[in-house]
């Protein structure tokens, strides 16, 4: 992105068949640190999003589609590289943003951008697949699966980790040879459009990667998920925007993934690392706003350490450091915009409503400063609801937790069980046992185990329920983003 003159945003343009493109029509971007305006966004119109997936469909029937894995593998090795030969660029964009701390964005987003092309580039390479020689009475035969790729893929990611998401779901679509159209947040276009421009500095062909910005109901989200030259639609987000782009696809029969919302809980034993349980408690609530589908918003502690881990937990939350994203030490960030900080004072609302104690925060900072008019919450610790009020069973998405006591494991298990998603769940405990049987009782999609965050990506993630379709990570990407087809050749 280039730089803008004094007092005018910058514009940001999509990217379709190799070159930056604008429509008629714009929207601002606003710095959810300040409210200032940031950038103006041009958003696709259908003409435009047409224009994408009929570029990617040619790409498909270019050199793209005729080079193998090896050259393919080459090429997101050139991607990574690119991405951290811009990596302040893109530490810059990703803090513009969304506002979360320059520490993080440093240590997390975006080097798990280039993350996931290395790994993709290997793991496609090396992708095993399947071999047989069957012996019949009357004859042998030899089969063999080859993997194809699906052919043009809709990519729609959300705002909370916009680069680490976006790479995530496009490293894989490129490695398995497909070409995609990407549709980021209209809350988080910049490190989108820069990605653009390090895939044609890194020499992906035009065609194979294409952008479009906009909103998602009669804008670019929806042209792009209807759209009957998209062959698959892969997407993280909110539950109800999911259904919304399922019934979509369900047209032309398209194939769907989605890593959606959760109510993610967390089981605190008796036995457990209290130290370890209380920090771990407060990574897994306040990161990054409360503002990741992993968070945990339910916390469950067995009853002879709940005071004592309510009252540490609750002091840990206030004294969490709000400061400016440049400032290393920096731990709060904004939530996303105005829009989101009203949802989710509304949801403190709410609980105080259902009759929820606060432990601590509640309610918005002041600073004295610009960053009043950002979009600031407390972290929040409540306590005294059942299980069945909304406060405990809808997604927040901000940075709060509530506590609540249980007497045994059974009891923990149900606890956490109830609920409409399945995506995450913690345990804190040192009885080995006990973290084996909570992999197997707990209805979620991963279960850490006195840790939280911990990632290998070769392993399958997503959810259940209400929480997602599919798998993403390692060959679990790869059965989404290809065909197998089975050859059987007869040998007699």
């Amino acid at each position: 992105m280039a730089g803008r003159p004094v007092g005018e945003p910058e514009l940001l343009r999509g990217f379709i068949d190799g070159g930056f493109v604008a429509g008629g029509k714009t929207f601002t971007k606003a710095s959810p640190v300040t409210g200032e305006i940031l950038f103006e966004v041009a958003e696709a119109d259908e003409s435009m999003v047409d224009d994408a997936v009929a570029a990617a469909r040619a790409a498909l029937n270019g050199p793209w589609g005729r080079l193998g894995e090896a050259g393919r593998a080459a090429v997101l090795r050139r991607v990574a590289d690119e991405l951290e030969r811009r990596f302040d660029d893109l530490v810059t964009a990703e803090v513009a943003d969304t506002g979360k701390a320059i520490s993080q964005a440093r240590t997390l987003d975006v080097p798990r951008g280039a993350a996931n092309f290395r790994a993709f580039a290997e793991i496609a390479a090396s992708a095993p697949t399947e071999s047989f020689t069957t012996v019949t009475p009357t004859g042998r035969a030899l089969n063999y699966a080859l993997r194809k790729p699906v052919g043009v893929v809709a990519i729609v990611v959300p705002w909370n980790l916009p680069l680490l998401l976006l790479t995530w779901k496009v490293a894989p679509a490129l490695a398995c040879g497909n070409a995609v159209v990407v549709k980021p947040s209209e809350e988080t276009p910049a490190s989108a459009t820069l990605l653009a421009e390090v895939m044609a500095a890194a020499g992906v062909p035009d065609g194979v990667f294409n952008l479009v910005h906009g909103f998602g109901p009669d804008s670019a989200g929806e042209f792009l998920t209807r759209h009957p030259g998209v062959d698959a639609i892969t997407f993280t987000g909110e539950s109800r925007t999911g259904a919304t782009i399922m019934r979509a696809a369900a047209d032309g029969v398209k194939a769907v993934s989605f890593e959606l919302g959760g109510k993610n809980a967390g089981l605190v034993f008796a036995d457990a690392d209290l130290d370890a349980a209380v920090a771990g408690s407060v990574r897994s609530s306040f990161t990054n706003g409360g503002q990741v589908c992993l968070c945990t918003e339910r916390i469950y502690v067995q009853r002879p350490v709940f005071d004592e881990f309510a009252e540490r937990l609750a002091e840990r939350a206030a004294g969490l450091t709000f400061g400016w994203p440049s400032d290393e030490a920096t731990v709060n960030m904004p939530l996303i915009s105005a829009e989101h900080r009203r949802k989710v004072l509304g949801c403190y609302d709410l609980a105080r409503a259902e009759g929820a104690t606060v432990l601590t925060g509640g309610g918005v900072p002041t600073f004295g400063d610009a960053r009043d008019g950002g979009a600031y919450v407390q972290p929040t610790v409540l306590t005294g609801l059942g299980p069945a009020t909304r406060t405990n069973r809808e997604e927040i998405f901000g940075p709060v937790c509530h506590l609540a006591p249980f007497d045994d494991e059974q009891e923990a298990f149900a606890l956490a069980n109830d609920s409409d998603y399945g995506l995450a769940a913690t345990v804190w405990t040192r009885d080995v046992g006990r973290a084996h049987r909570a992999g197997a009782g707990l209805a979620a999609g991963i279960v850490w185990v006195n840790t939280w965050f911990l990632r290998d990506l070769r392993t399958p993630f997503g959810g259940m329920r209400a929480s997602g379709i599919g798998r993403e990570g390692g060959t679990h990407s790869l059965d989404f983003y290809s065909e197998l087809t089975n050859v059987c050749v007869d040998l007699t």
